[in-house]
């Protein structure tokens, strides 16, 4: 399975952050909308992100949720299909829930660099440092915690677990 480490920050708003993004990436990708459906699953997360068109991916994934980096483990497939494979999906394992998000993408080397508007949640800070096989976790949580130094993120500010479980604490 391919790994990443991962953290994720509340911001004030993806406009208070944008410049210093730029700065800091190598490369700007473009505003992405997501509209991710999670399902039940036994061992880890399963999500449908349909990303419109009726194209997608279906994503596994794996990791602790708490402040602050965590490694995920994940499988991504692409899915030409998102409205029958989410009916299949929902019939097969039932639904959790749904976040929809507009994602500004920037990338700084191997590490994703997400602006995210999430409907419902804010705005928020997401890093995704892509690990190599065999690489330690630790080599990622360095480039990850270098990168919220440069991007003048508060530790106080990191999130636990998914935009899932923030929503479902919610309601």
């Amino acid at each position: 399975m391919a790994r990443n480490v991962e953290i994720k920050a509340r911001i004030e708003s993806v406009e208070s952050l944008l410049e210093r993004a730029f700065t800091v990436a190598d490369e700007e990708s473009g505003l992405i909308e997501q509209d991710d459906t999670f399902f039940h699953c036994g061992h880890g997360r399963l999500k449908l992100r349909d990303l419109g068109d009726d194209r997608g991916e279906l994503i596994f994934y794996r990791r602790l949720d708490r402040a602050g980096p965590k490694t995920s483990h994940y499988l991504i497939s692409p899915v030409t299909s998102c409205r029958s494979m989410r009916e299949l999906l929902e019939e097969a394992h039932g639904q959790v829930g749904r976040v929809r998000k507009r994602r500004m993408l920037f990338t700084r080397g191997r590490t994703r660099i997400h602006l995210d508007r999430v409907e419902g949640l804010g705005d928020f800070l997401e890093l995704e440092v892509v690990l190599r096989a065999g690489e330690p976790e630790e080599v990622g949580i360095a480039e990850a915690e270098d990168l919220l130094d440069r991007l003048g993120i508060d530790r106080s500010a990191l999130v636990e677990g998914a935009y899932l479980d923030l929503m479902l604490a919610r309601s």
